[in-house]
């Protein structure tokens, strides 16, 4: 493939630059937002994506942020490619966070509670829903019996609260990001079409400057 690695890069490599760029997460940060200003479109359609972006990480449908951060921005009219990049919000940095938050107040809403603690529980429910999922997908094949109970757990405890919970803090969150995006990606882009002004006219005042020469060159061969 034209486009494939020439070293492919060890799987313990790619874990270690998931959970820490090379560069840091400070430099991603910022080359993220470097490129969300310089989306070519509306400041408010741009914030609308963001806004989408941010508010996902708040959902509880890992591996699938991309896909509810596009169909969210797509409804509410924003940039799609600003909704995709604005999933970095969510990162190792910043998942235990959300999901203690997100987790804490679906709880208080609902008025139940976690029996165990909420870190240990959490981990400790991911892993048995997993196993659940890897056990009855065999069961299919074989005669073994599917077993639902970590799956149902997991659900009632983790995945329902996660969901109801994650609404609040999720709209705060990307509403303020999105009233923070609007004026910061506006000043951007009326800057760089300054400069890319200031630059066309430098060039057309060298083509003039040119031909205004070679008219004068003209004037004296003749």
């Amino acid at each position: 493939m034209v486009f494939k690695r020439r070293d492919p890069k060890p799987i313990f490599t790619a874990l270690a630059e998931f959970l820490w760029p090379r560069g840091g997460w400070t430099r991603a940060f910022h080359y993220v937002k470097h490129r969300v200003r310089r989306l070519p479109d509306s400041p408010e359609r741009i914030a609308r994506g963001v806004w989408a972006g941010v508010f996902t990480t708040f959902t509880p449908f890992y591996g699938l942020h991309f896909v509810v951060a596009a169909l969210i921005a797509s409804i509410g009219r924003g940039n799609i490619l600003a909704a995709l990049m604005a999933t970095f919000f969510g990162n190792p940095l910043t998942y235990l966070p959300i999901g203690i938050a997100s987790l804490t107040t679906g709880h208080w809403l609902l008025g139940s509670r976690m029996e165990e603690g909420i870190e240990r529980s959490l981990g400790g429910k991911f892993v048995d829903a997993g196993h659940d999922l890897w056990d009855n997908f065999l069961a299919v094949f074989t005669d073994k019996t599917a077993d639902w109970q970590h799956l149902a757990i997991f659900y009632h405890d983790i995945f329902f609260p996660y969901l109801i919970g994650g609404i609040l803090p999720g709209i705060i969150c990307a509403t303020i990001c999105y009233y923070l995006s609007v004026p910061v990606i506006r000043a951007y882009q009326k800057r760089r079409k300054g400069v890319i002004k200031a630059k066309f006219d430098a060039l057309k005042a060298k083509a003039a400057a040119k031909a205004e020469a070679k008219r004068g060159a003209g004037s004296v061969d003749s």
